[in-house]
């Protein structure tokens, strides 16, 4: 009797709420799928198929082609990865500084990057487009390169700062008694053991600069210049949706984010990990 009770209770409170999240989580990207694979007739045809009955490619050479989701792709790509080459350099810098050297007004420095969490993107939009706008930066990707570096560098110099207090001083110490410069020893000694850190601060600030779509929206106005949550957007028309094309371009645009996630899930839990100890 006392089995059969514990087995109940490992249904209701485990496996029954980890069931129903996973198929809340799991539908919509299923039926996105489900959809781009799917002739334009037979996605609206009733009764719903649940799974293709005539499966086809074609929404997806069209939203590749016709729709121009390969220069959207290949702008996400861009502003992604300079992004993240900008995030790092600066965040592992400053993270090292705030983690490695005591200075007046330390916390309070630390205080203000949190609290730049909390500040609405929707607050920064008027003053970016006035800034960019007066450069001539408007559709060009170092537009978005900037603004979404200067919003990255609080939160992953907080997170660096945490994984960097966990390598120890003294293998510094050590390498520097071996004749090794400062540099020499934070390039040969603290790197390397601050790559699961780097990994997932690279990962979620990739992430974020490819779904980022209010920002994007409002300092690109070309066509060719937009990145894929706006061009996602210009598929919807007044009056009509491809719903074929359009699901077939969400799959695209899921694509490298599950590739990123599935390459780098050891190196993110570990960097994680390693932020919160810090």
């Amino acid at each position: 009797m006392f089995t059969v009770n514990k087995k109940v209770d490992k249904i209701l409170t485990l496996y029954l709420p980890l069931t129903m999240l996973l198929s809340f989580t799991i539908f919509p990207i299923y039926w996105t799928l489900n959809t781009a694979f799917k002739p334009e007739g037979d996605i609206v045809k009733r009764p719903l198929q649940y799974i293709p009955v005539n499966p086809t490619t074609e929404n997806f050479v069209a939203a590749w082609t016709n729709v121009g989701f390969a220069t959207f792709f290949k702008n996400s790509l861009i502003v992604g990865v300079f992004t993240v080459i900008a995030v790092l350099i600066c965040s592992t810098l400053s993270g090292y500084a705030l983690s490695r050297y005591q200075f007046k007004g330390k916390r309070s420095f630390m205080l203000m990057l949190l609290c730049t969490q909390f500040i609405p993107r929707a607050m920064m939009i008027i003053p970016l487009f006035v800034i960019f706008k007066n450069l001539g930066l408007i559709s060009n990707p170092l537009s978005l390169i900037i603004t979404y570096t200067a919003i990255e560098i609080p939160f992953t110099t907080i997170l660096m700062s945490g994984f960097i207090s966990n390598v120890p001083k003294e293998l510094e110490e050590a390498a520097m008694i071996d004749g090794c410069t400062k540099l020499q020893s934070l390039r040969h000694v603290v790197f390397p053991l601050l790559l699961p850190g780097i990994v997932a601060t690279g990962v979620f600030t990739f992430i974020y600069t490819w779904n980022e779509f209010l920002i994007a929206l409002m300092l690109t106005n070309q066509q060719s210049k937009f990145t894929l949550p706006v061009g996602l957007s210009t598929m919807m028309g007044e009056f009509s949706i491809n719903y074929g094309a359009l699901a077939a371009g969400s799959v695209i645009a899921l694509i490298p984010a599950v590739i990123l996630f599935a390459y780098a899930q050891k190196h993110l839990v570990n960097g994680m990990g390693g932020a919160v100890k810090g």
